[in-house]
């Protein structure tokens, strides 16, 4: 159906990777839109993936001697499993019940999967600009049928990446386009910033990526010019960490070394992540964190060093819907980075 995917899975540990052959970026580029790579990264080529490069769709890499494996998020199937919508179309605006299957190597439904960070599934929407971020967690029916309060808040070309671990199989992250139709102007990606402001916190970033090395990103959080630290778990980390690369939307989550109450890891506020970028290029990362029982999404653009600087308004500017992750989350509300259409009354996934 529309869609291009990777396998992926979520890392917990010191070293995350982006990986993968550069030209797949054509297979599941912008749809609609020009990708707005930065000048000198290849047009959509090379992927993001991680280490733990489940069930996936092996192609030769441009120059390679081998296969190479592609990331999470640029197919609709891989490993015998297949993302299965009930709509690819949602009305902007308007709150969806929106239901999907993963069907697996037997032609049905999937109904075991593992636990992964406190849920089974983890469903992430942003729409193809890199704006309007959502990180939901649907509900799983007795038939393999998932579910998911789901709202596009404006017209546009959207990406949704289910991520998962089948019981017994490899975890995997699948893609799928959904449309919100209507007319709408991309926003530009923006300039890279070291700070991001959501609902009166300010998140510095320190560290670079550097392609073809394993490089540490710093994510500290203050509040009223106070350092935090209190954070509060969310799903068993003090901070998740997801980065789409842009131009092709090649997806990685990551997540942090340590875990909350392990006796050595503090509670902010720095957060750090080490990742592995292929190529110089743009990503936009999206950091959920949680304090006063609210998750929150500060969202930064990044460039990996060396590489001409991107373009456009700042990268602060850029938000997600601001939408409450609904399904299993206690009643915790979410807030994200303001937008600006939020700015003049728009709503601004914020999961």
């Amino acid at each position: 159906m529309n869609g291009a995917t990777k396998v992926g899975a979520y890392v917990l540990g010191l070293a995350v990777v982006f990986g993968g052959a550069f030209g797949a970026g054509r297979l599941a580029g912008p749809v609609g839109e020009t990708g707005r790579v930065a000048a000198g990264t290849p047009g959509g080529a090379g992927h993001a993936g991680d280490a733990h490069a489940g069930p996936g769709t092996s192609g030769e890499a441009a120059g390679s001697t081998g296969p190479a494996v592609l990331p999470g998020g640029l197919q609709v199937s891989a490993g015998g499993y297949t993302l299965v919508p009930r709509t690819d179309v949602v009305e902007p605006g308007e709150k969806t019940d929106f239901r999907f299957s993963v069907v697996g190597p037997d032609g049905r439904p999937v109904t075991r999967f593992a636990v992964e960070h406190e849920k089974e599934l983890h469903f992430i929407v942003v729409r193809r600009d890199l704006t309007r971020f959502q990180h939901l967690h649907p509900v799983r029916g007795a038939d393999g049928t998932w579910s998911v309060p789901l709202t596009l808040p404006e017209p546009g070309e959207y990406r949704a990446f289910a991520d998962f671990a089948p019981a017994g199989a490899e975890g995997m992250t699948l893609g799928m386009d959904l449309s919100a139709p209507g007319d709408h102007r991309p926003a530009p990606l923006g300039a890279p910033e070291r700070t991001a402001t959501v609902d009166g916190y300010t998140v510095t970033l320190a560290g670079d990526l550097v392609p073809g090395r394993s490089s540490a990103l710093t994510l500290s959080v203050s509040r009223d010019g106070e350092p935090v630290t209190d954070l509060e778990p969310y799903l068993g980390a003090y901070g998740h960490l997801v980065a789409l690369r842009d131009g092709d939307l090649a997806y990685l989550h990551v997540h942090p070394g340590g875990e909350p109450g392990d006796g050595k890891t503090a509670a902010g506020p720095g957060i750090t992540f080490h990742a592995e970028v292929p190529s110089v290029g743009a990503y936009r990362l999206f950091l959920d964190f949680r304090h006063a029982g609210k998750v929150r999404t500060a969202e930064f653009t990044a460039v990996t060093a060396g590489a001409p600087a991107v373009t456009g308004d700042g990268a602060g500017d850029r938000s997600g819907d601001g939408s409450e992750d609904k399904a299993e989350d206690k009643g915790e509300t979410r807030d994200a980075t303001p937008s600006p259409e939020a700015s003049h009354g728009a709503d601004g996934h914020g999961h």
